[in-house]
Order: C-alpha cells, then structure tokens, then sequence
C-alpha cells in the first residue's frame, strides 16, 4: 500500500490509504477512537468517522514531557498529550471539563492563536489544539498499521486561506511528516466520486457538514489534478450545519414538554444533562434519516423521574421525518441552501456561465443527508448530474487517490443500469442489467444486445413496446447511501457484519413517463413466444442510453441510436 490521505473535518477526520491489491482507496477503521466500532446503535454506521473532539492532558508524565520536545516528536509517539475522538466524547458526557475541544478547525482557519482549552494552569490554543489532536491521530495510526506516515495528502476547504495551510504544513513538519500535498476539496471530492478530468469541466460543490454550509463553483483541469488546486469561480456560505440541528432538536422536544432546552444552562450540574440530551438529539436526527420514525430516550431532568410512567409523555417523545422537515423549514435550512445555490450561479451568470454548463454536482458532508437536501439539488440539477453516494468518504478518498498518483484518465459509469421485466407466472419483477458500473464510456452502439419477447401484460395483443429503465443502488464494498424516487436516503452495504441490516439495492425508475420505445404492427398475440424485437443498449459520449430497436418481424427499424435516459 501507498498514499496516505487525512481529511480533517469539523466534525469529523477521516484517514485513507491507497490499498495496491483492490486499486483502490479505503478508509482506515480504528476502534479505539472511532465512533462507535461495528455500527451497533450508530445510525451512520460510522466505524471510519473518527469525531474531532481533544482532551487535553495536563499533569504530563516525564516521557510525556520529553516526547513534546521537537528533536523526539519528529521520530517518536512517547507519552500522551491528549485524547481524542471518541473516548474523548465519552470523558465529557456527565461533565464538561475545561481542557475539551470538540472541534477546532474553524478556530485554526480563522484564529489559530486563540485560546481554546485549559488544563490546570495553562491555557492552549488553536494551534496547540490542532497539534495534539494530529499527534494522536497518527500515534494511533501507526499502533493499527504499525507505519509511521511521512508522506501525505490534506485536504483544505475553499474558503482556507494559505494561513491555514501553513498552519498543518507547520504541524506536520514537528510531526515528523516529511512531505506534504494540500489538495482542494473540490478537487478531492470529484476524484473520490470517480470524475476524470482529462478534459476542463465545471463542478459545484455542496459541502453540508457539522458547521457551516458552503456551495462552490469550481473550474477543473488534467492541470488542477496534478497541482491540487482548482480556480473557484464563486462561492457561498453560511454559518450553519448539523451540531445547530441538534439542537434546534432538543429545542423542539423542549417545547412539547414545557422544558426550556433551547439555551445550554449555566448551572454545570444542569449543563451536564443537556450536554447528554443533544447527544440523543443528533441519534434521532440521524435515525431520522432512514426510519420514519425515531424516539428520545433520555428525558430532561425535571421528567426523568417520571420514567415512563405517563403514556402522554412518552407520545411527546416520538419524532417523525416530517417533524424534523419541519424544524428545517421553519429555521429556515432549506431557504438559506437555495440562497447559497443561487449567489453562485449569479456570480457566474455574470462571468458567462449557465447553470447548463455545470457537469457535475458534488455533495459532501453529514448534513446532506437531512430530507429534503438531495430533493432539492436534484430537482434543480437532475439525478443525472448530481453525485451524493458517499458524502463523508469522497473527499478523504479523492486526496488519497491525489496522493498515490491513480487519477481516473477515463470516465466510466458509477451506478449500475438495468430494465424491468415480469415473469409470466409469479408477476415478480425481474432486473436485466445492462450498463453495469464501471463500464467505460462512449461504448458502442451494441454493447447490450438481446432478442426479446413482449410481454403482453394484459392478455391482450401488445400494441407498444415499453421498457421501464432503472438506477440499482447497490454496494460494491463500505456502505453507499441512495435516493429513492420519493427523495428518501437508504443505506444498501454494510461495514461490518456485527451492524444493523441495511438493504442490498434500491431500484429507481427513471422514464416511467415515458417507457414506450416503438409501436408493433402489426400487434404482438400473447400466444406467440417467439422473439418480436431486437434491442442494443449503448452509451454515448454525453453519458445517454441510447437504444436501437429492430422489429423482426416487419424488419421494421423503430428506433436508431435514440437517447433514452441520461446515466451517472
């Protein structure tokens, strides 16, 4: 293996390898740190999301103490500075100490000197945060791996100024890394969603993280790979994202039962228990994602003596996806996403380009995941131009593809592509697929190519020759999310076989309104079996399915080369 990337988020880190024996990149899991290993009880199932959470260690040991000197941290992980992750999390649910960060990247971005935690005596800063932080993440790197990584990728948002990138490039130097790439995210992102570039393209990036909300359109070449770096054309933001759902969350569940949780308390002993409540409050909004329903199971401190004894109470509880629709809507999410969508493609009305003229459209980020988010890029953009499957890994994988050096040079399709039929006896539905993923394209024009019976589904002679196209979600490795036609996310994979089941596939129609593909005459008796059509599938250079339909029996040509749907 080679090419290591760490993609440092505000609410999450993700590191990845470049794994030689599959060609491609891979998350590296690390139980000890994190969030919860296996997936069980984790909505996100997220055994590679390491949280961005420090907890300083003040009363340092003598080998603590000598492994900060720089001559030693360059080339040894001795003693511990601070925990991180998950265990970190965990240290500060019943009470908050004063020496933990749950985050620290926008503090590094913007003001990496400002003091952010003490413990004991002394106070650390941003900076100090950040290095500990990283430290740690590549001790426990090397504890999993039994490598030292000296070679590696960041990522760095659009909006960082080079302030930032000095600042990991300095963090890195006292840990011992002795070269270092930074690579934009948009960058990232459309290489871990498998786009080539041997061509420019335009790509907007919707990142919806923990934090903040930021679109972002970028222009893109062979020659912005190989430099890391795109042009940004326009960009839009605002200071919002999952930790403020959380708690408008709670802030919601406050109101049913009469309980100010809008504010976080400043009695510690009370702030302690909201601090547990809005942890609760991001698993329900998680389980919110794929369930219709989900339910508080920690109760504020004034009704937690009640337990469950009033069946009133326990309604109150109860959270559906349309509640959590709601609290977006009413503070205004969904507003401020088309908002930022629509700065962009203003600033770049202005510079000439077209919303037409956008390729692709990246999604990354937690927060993409909230219904309502993917409906409404998709309504505006298409399904066909729209790439969400791996809103959390597709940065992180795309910098480690940037740092092995095994950019895509050619663009091939990313879902897998079928036709519905229906056996004559039991009605189930069958699936042939015909562009499977990762067919390169342009194919030819018969890259599929079938003799084929009408169905004749209403015992009646067929008059019309349809066939239903589908989108088939399905994982080929970690856990993938996919959107049904009705705009709900479903995770099809799994990561690891101790976690909860998900579904194998999702089928998404995608020409029902228009399925017919030629008209047989004369009309097709249901007692004759015999091959009627001829068909040939292939893909063209703009991504469409264009079909080729001969009728056998008048050798009559319906269709030639005739888009159908447009793939991904």
């Amino acid at each position: 293996m080679s090419g290591w990337s760490i993609d440092l988020g505000t609410t999450h880190t993700r590191v990845a390898r470049w794994d030689d024996a599959t060609g491609q990149p891979r998350l590296l899991e690390m139980p000890r740190i994190c969030r919860k290993p296996g997936g069980s009880g984790d909505p996100l199932e997220g055994s590679r999301l390491i949280p961005s959470a420090t907890q300083v260690l003040g009363a340092r040991d003598l080998w603590t103490r000598i492994g900060a000197w720089p001559a030693v941290s360059r080339r040894f992980f001795w003693g511990k500075q601070a925990i991180i992750g998950r265990p970190a999390l965990e240290e500060n649910e019943s009470f908050v100490s004063p020496a933990f960060a749950p985050s620290f990247k926008l503090f590094l971005e913007r003001e990496a000197l400002r003091p952010l935690v003490r413990a004991g005596s002394q106070s650390y800063t941003a900076r100090d945060v950040a290095r500990m932080f990283t430290r740690e993440l590549l001790a426990e790197v090397q504890h999993v791996t039994g490598e030292r990584i000296r070679d590696v990728a960041l990522t760095a948002p659009v909006e960082a100024f080079e302030t930032y990138r000095a600042e990991l490039q300095q963090i890195a130097k006292l840990l011992g890394i002795q070269k270092v790439k930074f690579v934009d995210e948009p960058i990232a992102a459309a290489t871990g969603y498998g786009l080539s570039l041997t061509s420019d393209r335009l790509v907007l990036l919707v990142d919806f993280g923990g934090g903040t909300l930021h679109v972002a359109l970028a222009q893109m070449s062979r020659e912005s790979l190989d430099a890391g770096h795109s042009r940004v054309i326009a960009k839009s933001g605002r200071p919002v994202g999952g930790t403020f759902v959380d708690r408008w969350l709670l802030a919601e569940l406050g109101r049913r039962l009469g309980v100010p949780l809008e504010r976080e308390p400043d009695d510690p002993a009370r702030r302690a228990r909201y601090k547990l409540m809005l942890q609760e409050s991001r698993r329900v909004k998680e389980a919110l994602f794929f369930a219709p329903t989900a339910s508080f199971t920690v109760l504020p401190e004034e009704l937690a003596s009640l337990g469950s004894a009033s069946r009133e109470l326990l309604s109150k509880l109860d959270f559906t996806r349309d509640d959590l629709v709601e609290v977006l809507r009413v503070r205004g999410v969904y507003g401020l996403l088309d908002d930022c969508v629509e700065s962009v493609l203003q600033q770049a009305s202005q510079m000439g380009i077209t919303q037409n003229a956008i390729q692709d459209v990246l999604m990354v980020g937690g927060s993409t995941l909230l219904p309502g988010i993917f409906p409404r890029i998709e309504s505006r953009f298409g399904r066909d131009r729209v790439r969400s499957w791996q809103p959390f890994e597709a940065v992180a994988f795309g910098a480690c593809v940037f740092a092995a050096g095994r950019a895509n040079l050619s663009d091939h399709i990313v879902h897998d592509y079928a036709f519905v039929t229906y056996d004559a006896k039991t009605r189930e539905p069958q699936y042939t697929v015909i562009v499977p993923r990762g067919t390169r394209f342009p194919t030819s024009r018969e890259h599929w190519k079938r003799q084929l019976v009408p169905t004749c589904a209403l015992g009646e002679p067929e008059t019309m020759f349809k066939l239903i196209i589908c989108e088939v979600g399905q994982s080929h490795g970690a856990t993938e999310f996919v959107w049904d036609a009705q705009g709900h996310v479903h995770r099809v994979g799994a990561e690891s076989p101790t976690g909860p089941q998900v579904e194998s596939k999702v089928i998404v129609p995608l020409n029902e309104s228009d399925p017919t593909l030629g008209y047989l005459d004369p009309p097709h008796p249901p007692s004759d079996r015999r091959p009627r059509l001829e068909i040939a599938f292939g893909v063209n250079d703009d991504r469409w399915l264009i079909a080729t339909v001969r009728d056998l029996l008048s050798r009559k040509l319906l269709l030639d080369g005739h888009p159908v749907v447009r793939l991904l």
